[in-house]
């Protein structure tokens, strides 16, 4: 019976293969010598497979009366943190464009560390900003990924901060 729980993380392994080919169109609006669009879909689907493998492993061995020391290592899930990081990404979505990739992303950032356990202002500060900082430079200079700007105040405010960074 319980062999039976690697089927669901199985199915999102099959799920990641079966829906990879899709992805394979989004490259012909690419430039040459630049990562399509297609690219991130494909990371993603790649990580999903590999996650989905991995737990299906887990779900084996522990099946098999292997791993035991594990699983009585991990802790309990919390319920309200778990609400709230589905209430932070969901944020996320709904407030990178009308406030711009950068400001969405540090204040995401720092939520998110608060909401982990995170208690040292300063840590989550510099970690936030330089979590930013970084993405920044992946996506739009190594990338050339079109991000938010935000509206208004926020574009104005991101248009500063690229120009600062050297992005633009």
């Amino acid at each position: 019976m319980r062999s039976r729980r690697a089927l669901a993380p199985l199915a999102g392994v099959v799920l990641a293969a079966a829906l990879l080919p899709w992805s394979w169109g989004l490259d012909s609006v690419a430039r040459e010598g630049q990562l399509g669009p297609g690219f991130w879909p494909r990371l993603a689907l790649c990580g999903l497979g590999l996650a989905c493998l991995a737990k299906a492993r887990e779900e084996w061995r522990l099946a098999r009366g292997q791993a035991r020391e594990t699983v009585r290592a991990r802790p309990e899930i919390s319920r309200p943190a778990l609400v709230g990081g589905i209430a932070l990404v969901i944020g996320y979505v709904l407030l990178a464009s009308p406030l711009g990739f950068a400001l969405t992303t540090g204040l995401f950032i720092a939520a998110f560390m608060a909401l982990s356990g995170s208690r040292a202002p300063v840590t989550i500060g510099l970690s936030a900003a330089l979590g930013t900082v970084g993405l920044l430079y992946v996506f739009v200079k190594a990338v050339y990924l079109p991000l938010p700007k935000g509206d208004g105040p926020f574009e104005a405010l991101t248009l500063a901060l690229y120009r600062a960074l050297g992005l633009f």
